[in-house]
């Protein structure tokens, strides 16, 4: 049922009977019609459950009407499991509660919208943590784990997701409410179905630990417990909708060393298992040399790793340091490796763990740039078996012409890859190769899956893996929970086919008409559907300095996530939405356009390109809001208000005729002007003419706008410092800009034209080997990394792309520099979206260091973005944003701190929220303005 009208009819009728949000708007179901698979399922609606009461109605209203009920956590099924035609129920929204925590016991009971890394928080101060811990940890739920039985690199030692439920309460296909623990009387029959299919539970299920594909039956045997919770593990969502889980707790070891060990390659590495497991290993995780290439090429760097071209990544654990390190020796002496590398500092472990964590999302691609797909990703042989299946996998790829980057749980014998497969033009071919490995895994006693789940990706290959008299078991044990077949039918059960609505098959290229988008070969499909669903956007990664995405971490709402966006976005390149329809709109109206996604999302997402890309095709030749002419357009109507500054400030200091004003324009009123400086920098140094006694070499200053125009005092002090290294300063004989409002507005034409421009003004100091450095953040990243996309006709454009620098690694490529000491000064310091997508902040962050300043840098966005948090709509978001991290960190600042930050957005955040004035680098550097950081 995908009719808007029937979906909101059926919405109606279940508000009449639940309290909870229920959802039937075509853009909702969009953002739902999709996980982290390959597949494409589009619902009627989605409810956002409060309780237990909201659940079972809605599984009776589904019965009577016909309907599916799938369930949902954060969508980061990689098999499919997590997308339904019926009801989509998103657990995570409101039932997302740590119910209780006994440290005695070491058990918790938890909802099952509780995302993991949250639960692990709770648990820290007790010297606890839930033992499986997916890659996903950061925004995977509870719920979903139970579903799927997840693992992660620990299970080796502290078990799998159904190793640790004690007792589940759910709601079953009739709406029935019951408590599952250890014995078969919760559910009627169940007793009576393990007697009757023992023999098929003991010879079939439960081999190794990683047998991870069809129902987990074998804990149903009276030697392995009789445990029907552990059964239900596993089941994705088949069988029962969870409403709360008590599970088991493990002790945080006291310490841990990694151990890196560097085989010729991943066979190899996967033949030494033994060795390796026999030490008492926490955790053994396998990675392939393509997969550190590419993260290598995606960062530019990678820790030391030993020789090799396979490494497994050892964790040994002790009561002490000391005997950590003895296991880790242990193991170097025991293990068959070429090369070894033992660690024992903190942060060193966690930047090699990361070329794990950032392998798995960057194996989307292929090394040459194509995009890869999981459906094959999860498959586990017994351990002993691994080289030999890796050896035979290596071979059936290379017979389809397909290829991919492994990595995964040497450990256990679990391996994940993505392959090119061709699915775009050839589904079909897709279809064959997963049943040709599906023969493959069986021949080597393995399974399907290692611990993703079957899901739409898996379940047709069953018939496989199991006897026709295994399958008629499952299906007896879904029909004791599930009469109905409405609990994520197709699914383990009569399964849909493996080639069934695949999200990209059939897709037809999409020109850019904007930006070159060349590493997506010029394909705004291609670029949209990077977004594979892992849902990193959804996690709160600021305490590792991510930025990501700053409106979903302030709403909470799958809506204003980059991965909702591309959803959108793929279903108008699929021809299913117009670029004008309101779900479009609606769809992209919070995103800030920060880039934060094109450096932290693993698939390279670059959302602010789309959305300008969207914005422009949306309103090409039409009558745009008015406040792109007037935001958008900023820097013309700026230059003429530099003319008369003090007209304009008079009149923007009257309230009652600036909120007009605002209001006319399309600005929100609550927002105050920022006063123009009484002298622009460019009427200060007579243009062209400006320079210094110096006969050094000549660098050129990009004189942005907002430097101009607000701010002159930045570049004076930016010209004094690079004046002190003995170069000539000069700027643009004429006014020349980036375009970067005309960016993020959609207005590419107008864009195009002013970088056309600015090319005309730089390109002659370029071509002499000139450098140019900027002062704002933003402008300075739309040089690099916007202007060569949007003019790729021109090579002057790269030329003068690699040629901008940064104040900050402009000083640091001169070893002679060195910043003046400041031991006593604390510094709160804001990064800029922009550049912390393009460039990094790493230059400034040594200046800083090299100080001896007192730093407290902040990670996420300062919610003003440019033009987003002036627009009328947008002030409320824009506060909440700043409430994630900026202002907070104003508050709580000690008295004379500095507030350093080299964006004019968010200095201007600072100061109209937090009435606290924000410095500039360069006069940081040059003469640190005293005053407190918090007003």
């Amino acid at each position: 049922m995908d009719d808007a009208r029937s979906s909101e009819k059926l919405a109606d009728a279940l508000r009449r009977r639940i309290d909870c949000p229920v959802d039937a708007s075509v853009r909702r179901r969009v953002e739902y019609s999709a996980d982290a698979s390959n597949y494409r399922v589009r619902p009627a609606l989605v409810v956002f459950p409060h309780g237990a009461d909201d659940v079972a109605a809605t599984v009776h209203f589904a019965r009577e009407n016909g309907l599916s009920v799938t369930a949902r956590g954060a969508g980061t099924s990689v098999a499919g499991n997590a997308i339904g035609p019926g009801i989509v129920l998103d657990f995570s929204r409101h039932m997302n509660a740590v119910r209780a925590v006994d440290v005695e016991a070491r058990t918790a009971i938890v909802q099952p919208g509780l995302v993991l890394s949250e639960l692990q928080r709770r648990l820290r101060p007790h010297g606890l943590r839930f033992g499986p811990d997916p890659s996903t940890q950061d925004r995977c739920t509870l719920g979903g784990m139970i579903g799927n039985n997840a693992c992660g690199p620990h299970a080796l030692a502290w078990g799998r997701t159904s190793d640790t439920v004690r007792e589940l309460r759910v709601v079953d296909g009739t709406g029935e409410r019951r408590t599952l623990g250890a014995g078969l009387a919760a559910v009627p029959g169940l007793a009576e179905f393990t007697t009757t299919n023992l023999a098929v539970l003991r010879t079939e299920l439960g081999r190794f630990d990683r047998q991870a594909s069809g129902y987990g039956l074998e804990h149903l045997l009276p030697e392995r417990g009789s445990s029907v919770a552990k059964a239900f593990a596993g089941s994705e969502g088949t069988c029962g909708l969870l409403l709360e889980a008590e599970v088991a707790l493990t002790p945080v070891p006291v310490a841990t060393v990694l151990t890196v060990l560097g085989y010729p390659d991943i066979a190899s590495a996967a033949d030494d298992i033994a060795a390796v497991t026999g030490c008492a290993p926490i955790a053994v995780e396998g990675i392939d040399a393509g997969l550190v290439d590419v993260v290598r090429a995606h960062r530019g760097t990678v820790p030391e790793l030993p020789r090799g071209r396979g490494w497994l990544f050892v964790e040994t654990a002790g009561a002490s340091p000391a005997e950590a390190l003895a296991g880790a020796q242990r193991l170097c002496a025991v293990s068959h490796a070429d090369d070894h590398r033992i660690v024992t500092d903190p942060g060193a472990t966690a930047a090699l763990w990361r070329i794990r964590a950032d392998g798995a999302g960057l194996a989307g691609r292929t090394p040459d740039g194509n995009p890869a797909w999981p459906g094959w990703e999860d498959a586990a042989v017994p351990p002993e078996n691994l080289g030999a299946y890796l050896r035979e996998f290596a071979t059936l790829t290379a017979e389809y012409g397909v290829g991919g980057l492994l990595y995964g749980h040497i450990g256990d014998g679990c391996i994940h890859v993505r392959l090119d497969f061709p699915i775009t033009d050839a589904p079909r071919r897709f279809r064959t190769f997963l049943f040709d490995a599906a023969e493959l895994v069986v021949r080597h006693s393995g399974s399907l899956s290692g611990e993703h789940g079957d899901g739409r990706a898996r379940s047709e290959l069953l018939e496989v893996m199991y006897s026709p008299a295994a399958r008629t078991a499952f299906a007896g044990f879904k029909s004791l929970f599930d009469p109905y077949d409405i609990l994520n039918p197709g699914v383990l059960v009569a399964p849909h086919p493996v080639d069934a609505d695949l999200r990209v098959a059939g897709l037809v290229p999409v020109p850019s008409r904007g930006f070159a988008l060349s590493t997506d070969f010029g394909d705004l499909s291609t670029a949209v559907h990077r977004c594979v669903g892992i849902g990193k956007c959804r996690a709160d990664t600021r305490g590792a300095g991510g930025f990501m995405c700053p409106s979903y971490l302030a709403t909470a709402d799958e809506k204003d996530t980059t991965r909702a966006r591309a959803r959108v976005l793929q279903e108008v390149v699929r021809g299913e939405l117009d670029w004008r329809a309101p779900a479009v709109e609606e769809s992209l109206d919070l995103c800030l356009s920060c880039k934060a996604c094109a450096s932290d999302c693993p698939a390279g997402v670059d959302m602010a390109t789309y959305k300008s890309e969207a914005l422009y095709r949306r309103y090409r030749r039409r009558l745009r809001p008015l406040d792109h002419y007037v935001l958008g357009r900023l820097p013309r109507w700026l230059a003429l208000a530099q003319r008369f500054p003090r007209l304009a400030n008079a009149i923007t200091a009257r309230p009652h005729l600036r909120r007009a004003g605002m209001r006319v324009a399309g600005i929100d009123p609550r927002r105050a002007a920022p006063r123009l400086a009484a002298k622009s920098f460019r009427r200060q140094s007579d243009g062209e003419n400006r320079t210094s006694e110096s006969s050094g070499t000549e660098v050129m200053l990009w004189i942005d706008t907002f430097t101009d125009t607000f701010d002159p005092e930045n570049a004076a002090a930016a010209t004094s410092l690079i004046e002190q290294l003995g170069y000539r300063v000069r700027i643009p004989g004429r006014r020349v800009c980036c375009g970067l409002t005309w960016i993020s507005t959609g207005q590419l034409d107008g864009a195009r034209t002013r970088l056309r421009a600015t090319v005309d003004a730089l390109d002659t100091h370029v071509a002499a080997g000139g450098l140019i450095v900027g002062l704002e953040p933003s402008c300075t990243a739309t040089l690099r990394a916007d202007l060569p996309e949007l003019l790729p006709e021109d090579p002057r454009a790269k030329r003068v792309a690699a040629s901008v620098r940064t104040l900050a690694e402009f000083l640091l490529e001169h070893p002679g520099w060195q910043p003046p000491r400041r031991p006593r000064d604390t510094v709160i310091v804001q990064p800029h979206c922009h550049q912390h997508a393009v460039g990094g902040f790493d230059a400034e962050r040594r200046i800083l260091a090299a100080m001896g300043v007192t730093v407290t840098e902040l990670a996420g966005c300062c919610g003003l973005a440019g033009n987003f948090g002036m627009q009328r709509g947008h002030y409320d978001i824009s506060v909440a944003i700043a409430e994630n991290a900026l202002l907070p960190a104003l508050r709580n600042a000690p008295p004379n701190a500095v507030f350093l930050a080299d964006g004019f957005s968010c200095r201007t955040q600072a100061d109209q929220l937090a009435h606290t004035p924000g410095v500039h680098l360069a006069r940081y550097l040059l003469d640190c303005p005293s005053g407190p950081a918090a007003g």
